[in-house]
């Protein structure tokens, strides 16, 4: 594979996660209801730090170097994202 088709998947890769965060964070609400996009940002903000979260922990699992770091980082990504996904549902 040449250099240049695998940096074009590569941000297809991205661009496909943005799209799909989006669109599970409630993009067409706001286009329903008339209200702003505020929502839909910060739930796709909080999307992808759970997914950081989740990689760290992988990272972990597969790293014999680091797994300490990576295992606390990844447990504390997922912990802020839950603490925001509970302040965006009023619960907290």
């Amino acid at each position: 594979m040449n250099k240049t088709s695998s940096k074009a998947l590569t941000g297809f890769q991205y661009v496909y996660l943005v799209v799909f965060f989006a669109l599970l964070a409630g993009f067409f609400h706001p286009l329903i209801t008339g209200t702003s996009f505020d929502g839909v940002v910060i739930g796709v903000l909080v999307l992808f730090l759970g997914l950081a979260g989740g990689v760290l922990l992988y990272r972990a699992a597969t790293s014999e170097k680091n797994q300490g770091k990576f295992l606390g980082g990844g447990f504390a990504l997922l912990a802020i994202s839950l603490f925001y996904i509970f302040q965006l549902a009023g619960r907290f």
